[in-house]
């Protein structure tokens, strides 16, 4: 069974060919991803067993999609096929001052309509030691959010660690409900939350004057989170960042070492291998501060990785965690 579930919506990614923009482009790159996708196809990177649950169309695209994450050495066992579509995003990668866009095209998604009867939940986690998902899946549509209730339940009956990205998108509530009508009762059983300053306030109404106010007003919000973490990002240019890793477990405050990511190859996807870092070091780390920094290089390795999920293994991560970031040419 695998170790680490995940549940989300996978989308077809059509990105502009180079740093051409989309008026300039005659064809584009087809890629898929999704957020908690993207955690367990960099888990799978790794050597972890990890599996996703989703939805797709029974047609050749949502069959490509799932075959793309098998591939990837993803269980793919808990996906479900069936009618509608399948969502889409389009990139365009800026340059320098010009910042990267995307445009979401994933209204009326197989995803969105799914059926939360379709998922045996407790079967899916049996085994498993933890559960991921993002504030995206119960953003989609009411069925979604319920499925993701129903998910969030099952892991706390069997014990199983929660971990959720909250991840605030406006856009996307669009189906009578607010995020902060349906998100505290979500979190409230989760026991790590990625969440920066500015979701705390527009989703749990926490206003704070820095990341340890924050967390600290979140742990007190919610008594089951165990530790709050994100990533502290200088935006230099779009091809120049820098990212520093933080976590606060309600006594102590850590940072990771910061990353110089330049030139930056793909910034898609960097929240997810911050999380599916975290995650690992968490299973196999004793020390928080290792973990941390764990997540942080994988984070920063990402960034030189076209498309959405993480391509590295750990003892690649192991290296630029221990400071070799030269990157010289290995033969």
């Amino acid at each position: 069974m695998p170790t680490v579930v995940t549940f989300g919506e996978i989308m077809m990614r059509l990105t502009a060919p180079g740093r051409q923009r989309f008026s300039q482009a005659t064809g584009l790159q087809i890629t898929y991803g999704g957020g908690e996708a993207n955690v367990a196809a960099a888990l799978a990177q790794m050597g972890m067993s990890a599996a996703h649950a989703t939805v797709f169309p029974d047609n050749d695209l949502g069959r490509a999609a799932g075959a793309f994450f098998q591939k990837a050495g993803v269980d793919t066992s808990c996906f479900v096929y069936k009618g509608g579509r399948l969502g889409l995003y389009f990139m365009e990668v800026g340059d320098g001052m010009r910042p990267s866009r995307i445009v979401y095209d994933r209204y009326e998604s197989a995803f969105a309509h799914l059926d939360p009867a379709a998922f045996d939940w407790e079967n899916i986690l049996s085994g498993a030691r933890w559960f991921h998902w993002t504030g995206i899946t119960p953003a989609v549509s009411a069925s979604a959010a319920q499925a993701c209730a129903d998910a969030i339940a099952a892991a706390r009956k069997l014990g199983i660690t929660v971990s959720t990205d909250v991840n605030y998108r406006r856009v996307l509530w669009k189906y009578g409900k607010q995020a902060s009508e349906v998100m505290p009762d979500l979190v409230r059983n989760c026991d790590v939350a990625v969440c920066t300053e500015g979701d705390a306030a527009d989703i749990f109404g926490i206003r704070s004057s820095g990341f340890v106010e924050m967390a600290g007003k979140m742990k007190d919000a919610f008594p089951n989170l165990r530790e709050i973490i994100a990533t502290r990002r200088e935006v230099l240019s779009a091809s120049h960042n820098r990212l520093t890793g933080l976590c606060f477990d309600g006594k102590e405050y850590r940072e990771s070492p910061t990353f110089e990511l330049n030139p930056i190859v793909d910034r898609i996807g960097g929240g997810d291998a911050f999380v599916a870092g975290y995650i690992y070091g968490s299973l196999h780390y004793d020390d928080p501060a290792k973990t941390l920094a764990f997540a942080t290089a994988a984070s920063a390795l990402k960034h030189t990785i076209e498309g959405d999920y993480n391509l590295v293994g750990a003892q690649e991560v192991e290296q630029v965690m221990g400071g070799d970031v030269s990157g010289r040419l290995l033969r």
